[in-house]
């Protein structure tokens, strides 16, 4: 099937569910296997406004309270929500090649197997009795004369976690604690549910978006992509491509907020097909690997936004406003409904 690029963004649109869903905060992460969490307030919100009417930071939360949803390091040096089967299932495609590729920074810190291992028994104990806290957990290192600066503290706790013994679950206050992994049996098929639900919730997509996303072989996704009972080939002005289903093109989408790291930018190795590169340095202002909240047009990214600092609990925030991209005056006025109507903070 063959598509334009206005074809392929309102297609995307749709699967990303940026006009919201019938679905649960647990539901809508575990349909996309994964979204982008580095941003901790960024991800709650892109789980927020891709869940049924009324959902709120809170109830995204809660179900990181309850075990539903889970924050760690499935793939690569970079944290994402995910569900506790889909991190068990991408750990045991992903981890040992991630550890292989991360042997020379360990190296570099002085972290050698002696010391990872006494690191591992420390918090193992530790989180048998209770949650910890990053910086408890950093603590209870330093007591045990394991050094964490210069970066050792955050290396030790991305490589644990890659190495299955826990994650970022429930809140304490406004931080997330983290709890031990549960040992879980791996799925030979379940590759097959990877690959699927991140087509589905992101497509069309190519196997080098699916290649960077996984930090998986092209060739073995490929393999996998064959087993997929559902999956349509697409062309995209030439560029061939992968949905799930058969597409059906909606409309036009109009104006859409997205926050800070959010997949509809993060979801895909090339991001021409929705911003321009004079708009993608102005949402990585200084190339410094901060993506800012924003602004599409029909899937079209325009411009960045933002709500200042709060001065205090009561006061209103005018949200910052910077358009990259031509629009007109009635987009503008859409823009600034849509800014107004925000619910999220």
């Amino acid at each position: 099937m063959e598509l334009s690029r206005v074809d392929a963004r309102r297609l995307r649109w749709a699967a990303q569910l940026l006009g919201g869903s019938g679905l649960s905060p647990g539901e809508v992460v575990a349909r996309a296997v994964a979204l982008q969490g580095q941003d901790l307030p960024g991800v709650l919100r892109a789980i927020a406004i891709r869940s049924r009417p009324g959902t709120t930071i809170d109830d995204v939360r809660a179900a990181f309270d309850a075990g539903e949803l889970v924050r760690s390091w499935p793939m690569r040096g970079t944290l994402f929500a995910t569900t506790p089967g889909h991190l068990a299932a991408i750990l045991h495609h992903t981890a040992a090649r991630v550890q292989r590729s991360t042997g020379p920074r360990r190296r570099e810190l002085g972290l050698d197997d002696a010391l990872i291992d006494r690191a591992r028994g420390i918090l193992r104990d530790a989180l048998q009795d209770a949650p910890r806290t990053r910086a408890e957990a950093l603590a209870l290192w330093q007591a045990s004369d394991i050094p964490t600066d210069g970066g050792r503290g955050y290396h030790l706790l991305f490589h644990l976690a890659m190495d299955g013994l826990m994650h970022w679950g429930p809140f304490a206050g406004s931080e997330q604690q983290l709890v031990l992994t549960p040992p879980a049996e791996a799925d030979p098929d379940d590759l097959v549910q990877i690959l699927r639900g991140y087509i589905l919730a992101r497509g069309p997509v190519t196997a080098d978006d699916a290649a960077w996303w996984l930090k998986l072989p092209k060739t073995a996704l490929r393999q996998t992509a064959a087993r997929i009972d559902d999956l349509t080939e697409v062309s995209v002005e030439g560029e061939q491509g992968w949905v799930i289903g058969e597409p059906a093109v909606p409309g036009p989408s109009g104006v859409t907020l997205v926050p800070a790291f959010d997949e509809w930018i993060l979801g895909y190795a090339v991001r021409a097909l929705v911003a321009s590169p004079r708009m993608l340095d102005a949402q990585v202002p200084g190339r410094n690997g901060v993506f800012r909240p924003a602004i599409l047009v029909d899937g079209v990214v325009v411009g960045t936004w933002r709500l200042p600092a709060a001065r205090s609990a009561k006061a209103e925030r005018t949200p910052i406003v910077e358009l990259v991209e031509r629009t007109t005056a009635a987009t503008r006025r859409q823009i600034d409904k849509a800014l107004a109507a925000w619910p999220h903070g």
